[in-house]
């Protein structure tokens, strides 16, 4: 855990996994890498990491942490995420799901095909 940075100081985990068509793959890791290299520097983010599969290695997979509500809506607003989102339909390969956590237990699952967005019963 980051210097600084107590189990308690998290209220919300995001885990994220993007199914990227094969030929798209370099474009949407320079995009990745910026988004990293931003996302890190965002105040109320404590965690930010994206990687890809070991058996699927066009999978790029988030992991974050946030303090609080206003430091993902803050991520979500970045210039980087909005280029990076902006640039999903072209490289999505299958459906996109994000499974979100509040530290009161609540979670979310949303899955995006490019097109439509699911909310999914978790």
């Amino acid at each position: 855990m980051p210097a600084g940075c107590d189990v308690a100081d998290v209220t919300i985990v995001v885990h994220t996994t993007v199914p990227v068509k094969p030929d798209e793959r370099a474009v949407a890791l320079e995009l990745v890498e910026e988004l990293v290299a931003q996302s890190r520097a965002e105040d109320g983010t404590t965690t930010y990491r994206a990687s890809t599969g070991v058996l699927d290695p066009n999978a790029v997979r988030f992991f974050e942490r946030y303090e609080d509500e206003t430091a993902l809506e803050t991520h979500q607003e970045s210039d980087a995420y909005e280029r990076f989102q902006d640039a999903l339909p072209a490289l999505l390969d299958g459906e996109l799901e994000t499974v979100t956590v509040d530290a009161d237990g609540t979670v979310e699952v949303v899955r995006w095909d490019g097109e439509a967005v699911t909310r999914v019963e978790p």
